[in-house]
């Protein structure tokens, strides 16, 4: 199965903190997606680029950071985001670590409780 990711949803309390956080670590837009049970903001999104596009998610009953689903974001160098994360109001859940020949990995958590992975190669 060749990129078996096509989309992901990251569940918050508060939309308003939450693109907040997102755009300050990432540089993330966002386009509202009309639901009439749920709040949905999907990140920006170039069909012809690698990777999955995805949306920040507020439903009624669905408490953010209760679920087991990690979400990586690329990087050039995790250190930045980390910086970014801080300053936006989330903390680092692990550092900075090499894993070998594929770069580096780090966890942060969000502003809504939400841990989300960090790689780049450098």
């Amino acid at each position: 199965m060749n990129n078996p990711v096509g989309w992901f949803e990251i569940y918050v309390q508060d939309m308003t903190r939450a693109k907040a956080f997102y755009a300050a670590v990432f540089g993330a837009t966002f386009t509202h997606i009309a639901s009439p049970a749920i709040e949905l903001f999907a990140f920006g999104m170039d069909a012809a680029s690698y990777g999955a596009s995805g949306a920040l998610v507020h439903m009624p009953g669905f408490d953010a950071s209760g679920n087991s689903v990690l979400v990586y974001f690329r990087s050039e160098d995790c250190n930045i985001e980390i910086q970014k994360a801080i300053a936006a109001g989330g903390h680092v859940q692990k550092p900075k670590t090499s894993i070998g020949p594929n770069g580096h990995i780090a966890l942060i958590i969000d502003t809504e409780g939400n841990m989300i992975g960090l790689h780049s190669m450098h």
